[in-house]
């Protein structure tokens, strides 16, 4: 075997340490190889809006409350009704001349009439904007559902990230290790090692590729749960796009009073409570409805044609002429004593209003402890962050420095493991504290109205 240049065998090991910190470009491609396209996080939101059954639930609940509302303004309009009847008698039966005689009688009649609500104490009017700001929180409740699918599509997306970085790390740690192999190998050949040592380096190569197929396997479990979540029917072909993070140093945090008042305006979950209050107040103006007295106009047209066996009858059509009779009506219903079934309606209605109250309350500190949560997360995302730069820059530095020992015999290939092992693992720490901040800070600005993506 030909021996392999200590300085090349050097230069490679560390080109492959760090080649896990922070450009990722070309092992994406490789891991996407095959995939018929690459997924951005935008894609997989807007796919998964689309296809979500929860949110098909919402968009079906806002079609609902636009059907309430056409019914609310529906009220409005006058009802017409036509009707025509048939009627036969047999028999004897009393005759124009006050005496009684075997007869058979038909009577036909057609009518049609109309009714048109004055007043109901307003209640027509406050339904319709009752059906109005249902509608409008019934479109909020929509949009709740998709931020919610936003935010899960984003979750199941950093972990497909983190897994891949953790999966490019067992990489390169594999591709270190065999490279140890075939050195000592050749070392061994050459008399200047034990078949001990090559042995140990052979269980250490035998260990990372066994980290390599659980981050393997794991990463796949990642992708499902990402595909499951977009309703896809299987995750074959389905990759995600790793993103830059070359500019998460630039992010700058708000305080959490601050995003707090900026999401209570264009939160879903606030404005749709509001809007509920507001629907709450006009139920009180509904039941206050049955304290009003009631007016309504009704009209009508009608004729009839009357037919006796015992004697001739005039033409149906002159029957329906002369027997033609319009009528018109003005009806008022004065409330006196309902067994105090409006008072209750009304306590009711006042009732689920304090009740509503207290649900926006709970709601909007809700909200707050969220923003408080994510806030306090990017914080210790940043810190982790930070802490995980200085902390790869020493493993790295640290493993150089080994790597001359090892090279001139001042150390073992225990120690020269064990300086490996640090930089990967504060390579892989680093990795996955760059996706972790960049996530919670673009969180924090999805709480303020922005949109979630990276």
């Amino acid at each position: 075997m030909k021996a392999i240049n200590r300085k090349e065998v050097l230069l490679l090991t560390v080109a492959v340490a760090m080649m896990v910190v922070p450009a990722f470009a070309e092992q994406a491609e490789e891991w996407q190889d095959g995939a018929a396209q690459a997924w951005t996080l935008t894609d997989c939101i807007n796919y998964a809006i689309e296809h979500n059954i929860s949110v098909q639930q919402s968009a079906i609940a806002v079609e609902q409350r636009e059907n309430d509302l056409s019914t609310a303004r529906a009220r409005q309009l006058p009802g017409l009704n036509a009707g025509a009847s048939q009627g036969y008698s047999f028999g004897r039966g009393l005759t124009s001349d006050n005496t009684y005689a075997q007869t058979n009688t038909t009577n036909t009649s057609l009518y049609l009439s109309t009714d048109v609500p004055l007043f109901q104490g307003f209640s027509i009017r406050n339904n319709i904007e009752l059906g109005k700001l249902n509608l409008a929180a019934a479109t909020e409740d929509l949009e709740k559902a998709k931020n919610d699918i936003r935010i899960a599509v984003a979750q199941a997306y950093v972990q497909i990230l983190y897994d891949m970085e953790i999966a490019d790390v067992a990489k390169s740690q594999v591709t270190v290790d065999s490279l140890q192999v075939v050195r000592l190998q050749d070392m061994k050949e050459n008399g200047k090692t034990s078949q001990a040592e090559v042995s140990a380096q052979e269980a250490t190569l035998a260990q990372s590729r066994l980290t390599l197929t659980q981050a393997e396997n794991n990463l796949s479990l990642a992708v499902l749960d990402l595909a499951q979540l977009l309703e896809l029917t299987t995750p074959e072909g389905f990759s995600v796009v790793r993103p830059s993070v070359d500019d998460i140093e630039d992010v700058v945090l708000a305080l959490p009073e601050q995003i707090y008042a900026e999401a209570l305006s264009v939160k879903p979950e606030v404005k749709g409570e509001r809007l509920r209050l507001e629907a709450a107040g006009k139920n009180i103006d509904i039941a206050k409805a049955g304290y009003y007295p009631s007016l309504s106009l009704s009209a009508g047209l009608g004729s009839n044609y009357y037919t006796m066996s015992s004697m001739s009858s005039p033409s149906f059509g002159t029957q329906m002429k002369n027997n033609f009779s319009p009528s018109l009506g003005l009806s008022m219903s004065i409330p006196i004593f309902d067994r105090f079934s409006t008072r209750n309606n009304v306590r009711a209605a006042k009732m689920s209003y304090r009740a509503q109250e207290l649900q926006l309350e709970n709601v909007s500190k809700s909200l707050f402890k969220e923003i408080q949560q994510a806030y306090y997360n990017a914080v210790a995302a940043e810190s982790k962050y930070n802490s995980s730069l200085a902390a790869e820059k020493s493993a790295r530095e640290a493993f150089e420095a080994m790597n001359d020992k090892y090279e001139t015999g001042k150390a073992g290939i225990t120690e020269f493991n064990e300086a490996k092992n640090r930089l990967m693992s504060a390579a892989s720490d680093l990795a996955q504290a760059r996706y972790q901040y960049l996530y919670q800070s673009r969180l924090i600005d999805f709480y303020r109205g922005e949109e979630l993506t990276f």
